[in-house]
């Protein structure tokens, strides 16, 4: 239940970096609320999950979730590079978010 609970987390996570690209510099009252609550959200399922997952694992499979989610919507999104050396290095992340879950206890 932990690794579901982090996972939402880091789903969150991407929705409030997404978020802050629509608030405009918080001057947006909506995208505001929104990204302020996908942070609150955020964080809370993430301790929820450090209750029986290691802090150092946690944190880093989360981020991982953020950056690697973050990087694939500004593509999407926000017409971000997408070129060769950037895709690798999306991958080497989500290699270490794997490693981290199959290596925990």
């Amino acid at each position: 239940m932990s690794w579901i609970l982090l996972f939402v987390a880091g789903l969150f996570e991407i929705g409030w970096a997404i978020g802050l690209k629509y608030t405009h510099g918080f001057t947006r009252l909506w995208p505001s609320v929104g990204t302020a609550l996908s942070m609150l959200v955020s964080v809370v399922l993430l301790g929820l999950a450090m209750r029986d997952l290691p802090v150092g694992t946690a944190y880093a499979v989360w981020t991982g979730i953020g950056a690697v989610g973050t990087v694939i919507l500004g593509i999407a999104l926000f017409n971000d590079p997408a070129n060769a050396a950037r895709l690798v290095c999306v991958g080497l992340i989500v290699a270490g978010i794997l490693g981290l879950k199959l290596t925990s206890v």
